[in-house]
């Protein structure tokens, strides 16, 4: 293999790796663009992927809006799915706050996030443990822990 045919291989990998990271605004459904585009008002978009759970097709957007992350999903049709906003531990709802101080009891607290589906709210938080193990916890308003 010449110079120019291992410069070329490099550059299509590369291309390749680009292409892999993530997708464009420009790539989505115009539904979909549609959404995003009222969505991400005043934020940063720093990755759209399309992925399939449970069998919906979906796309997944990250962004960061006034230093915070913000994502959400939206399906093929343009509705949105689920929104996940970083906030402080303090703004949640007391006993929310008291059910994930409890479970992080004495290790180290990570991002906390509401996550928006239609009209339910649930609060989640990512923690390690004292032993180093890294977790996640799903709490309602009340404080009860689900699983979704």
């Amino acid at each position: 293999m010449n110079r120019t045919s291992i410069a070329i291989a490099a550059a299509l990998a590369f291309a390749g790796l680009a292409a892999a990271k993530g997708l464009q605004l420009k790539d989505l459904p115009a539904a979909v663009q549609k959404t995003v585009t009222e969505q991400t008002k005043g934020a940063e978009i720093k990755n759209i992927a399309k992925e399939t759970e449970k069998g919906v097709t979906q796309y997944e957007i990250e962004t960061l809006v006034n230093g915070k992350h913000r994502d959400f999903n939206v399906d093929t049709k343009g509705g949105l799915i689920v929104v996940e906003e970083e906030v402080s531990l303090d703004s949640i709802p007391a006993p929310a706050k008291a059910a994930i101080e409890k479970k992080v009891a004495g290790g180290k607290l990570g991002m906390v996030e509401t996550v928006t589906k239609g009209s339910v709210t649930l609060y989640e938080a990512a923690y390690t443990t004292k032993a180093g193990k890294k977790g996640a916890v799903l709490v309602k308003a009340d404080g009860t822990e689900t699983k979704d």
